[in-house]
């Protein structure tokens, strides 16, 4: 139980109890932010905009600022290199604004540099039953540490600036049990991907989703944070699992994690924080990891998923008016036709990076499948790391090399190709991707994307076509 409160919490009631300053309302409450995140893009926005106001951080201590979005991953780049014509100024204004307000200021030649989402858990940024947000819509990643994290706005961004809170209105809980050993070839955004096929992309509406069950406890960080990365892609604003030995273990020593004797009270505390035993999630849902396969989504939304042996799905089938309206449309946009099977479907671009998954882990999965092969002449192959650190532990196991033999680009750390900024490379191609979104035109002008796990990826660049990296 949380202290006097004689009924069983959930994890995320007591990190918001905790938080509350004051209620504005029945449901809504002003909430302490204990970290704030900017990129180059929108945080860049958010700066400008209170220092026209003529208004200071509030907490300078508690901003951090990172160069990743908009900076270009090509080797040997420069610094205010980008592929975005606004990219350069928006650099060089966080930069500035950084450096003026005394901001924790991750460049892009710093050793520490990489995909915001990536650094807050490399760096100890985020912490177990803190509030943290960023100007990015993936923010939930953290929840893989056990914090409350969620995508804000540039408006919101300043007004946290300011005062170093939020109003939020609460939202309600569900809680998804992740049960049973993965099979061969199956990971964490196979699993991801099978939860929004079943409930959909609507499905998290109004909720703050904790993953548990034995396959959760199973997971490393890196597979947690690929779960609660895509949270936002059911429409769940929240995403996070409990902290647990694990969660400490990966904390240990990081650079803003506590230190000494303040260490053993956090790491007490955190544990102590999980869900009590019979506290009430207003949802609950279950999967049977068990039976799972890889997954490839078919369509223009991470719902439109199926295992990598299934037959593209017939819309006409569809009972709602509305989802086989969409369906048709993805279908027609991705030229594809009902019946199809994507196992042997050509493509021309194999891309790992992202957020997603681009860690360490996800690396060596796809290394595993290329080292000694070569990828089909047909395939544009690129590898983003993470972070420059997941970069630099990539090359010094000579992961690099074995990317690079494969004939993949080895490049800098960055968002890059996740999204379109400007970068037209993959237009009218047909990628499958370890990314988060497929939505029209989103990794470029009539780009139709897959998206898959690191291994699908991979082995689907040596075929030169969609391909099961257990089967091939």
């Amino acid at each position: 139980m949380s202290g006097s409160n004689l009924q069983p919490q959930t994890f995320f009631d007591k990190v918001w109890d905790e938080h509350v300053v004051t209620m504005l309302g029945q449901d809504t409450a002003l909430v302490q932010i204990d970290r704030l995140v900017l990129h180059e893009l929108s945080g860049s926005q958010a700066v400008r905009a209170l220092d026209e106001a003529h208004r200071t951080p509030d907490s300078r201590a508690q901003v951090f600022t990172v160069i990743e979005h908009l900076i270009s991953t090509r080797p040997g780049r420069g610094p205010l290199d980008s592929v975005s014509v606004s990219g350069p100024a928006m650099i060089g204004g966080t930069r500035a604004a950084s450096k003026k307000w005394g901001f924790h200021f991750i460049d892009y030649d710093d050793p520490r540099q990489g995909i915001a989402h990536v650094v807050a858990l490399e760096l100890g940024i985020a912490l177990p039953g803190s509030t943290y947000v960023c100007c990015d819509s993936h923010t939930s990643t953290v929840g893989a540490i056990g914090a409350v994290a969620w995508g804000i706005g540039a408006s919101e961004a300043e007004h946290c600036l300011a005062t170093q809170t939020l109003a939020q209105a609460k939202p309600q809980t569900m809680r998804v049990n992740f049960e049973g050993e993965l099979p061969l070839g199956v990971y964490a955004k196979d699993m991801i991907l099978a939860l929004i096929g079943k409930i959909g992309a609507n499905g998290g509406i109004g909720y703050a989703v904790e993953y548990a069950g034995s396959t959760v406890r199973s997971l490393p960080m890196d597979g947690r944070a690929t779960l609660c990365n895509m949270a936002i892609e059911f429409q769940a604003k929240y995403g996070f699992v409990a902290p647990d030995d694990i969660t400490i273990d990966y904390l240990k020593g990081r650079d803003y994690a506590p230190q000494g004797a303040l260490w053993d009270q956090a790491a007490a505390h955190w544990v102590s924080m999980r869900s009590d035993e019979g506290a009430k999630f207003d949802k609950e849902v279950h999967i049977d990891c068990s039976q799972l396969k890889p997954q490839v989504t078919w369509g223009t939304s991470p719902e439109q998923v199926m295992q990598i042996d299934a037959l593209v799905p017939d819309p006409s089938l569809q009972l709602d008016v509305q989802s086989r309206l969409e369906a048709e449309r993805a279908l027609e946009y991705m030229q594809l036709k009902p019946g199809m099977s994507l196992l042997g479907l050509p493509i021309d671009v194999a891309y790992i990076g992202s957020c997603t998954n681009a860690r360490l882990s996800d690396l060596r999965a796809a290394a595993e499948i290329l080292k000694g092969r070569k990828i089909s002449p047909n395939v544009q192959a690129i590898c983003v790391p993470g972070s420059t650190p997941v970069k630099r532990a990539a090359e010094a196991e000579g992961l690099d090399r074995i990317f690079i033999d494969a004939g993949f680009e080895w490049h800098e750390s960055a968002c890059g190709n996740c999204g379109h900024i400007g970068d037209n490379r993959f237009a009218n191609l047909r990628t499958i991707s370890t990314t988060n979104r497929n939505f029209k035109g989103r990794q470029g002008p009539n780009t139709r994307t897959h998206l898959a796990s690191p291994a699908t990826v991979a082995a689907s660049a040596l075929a030169g076509r969609i391909t099961d990296a257990v089967k091939d």
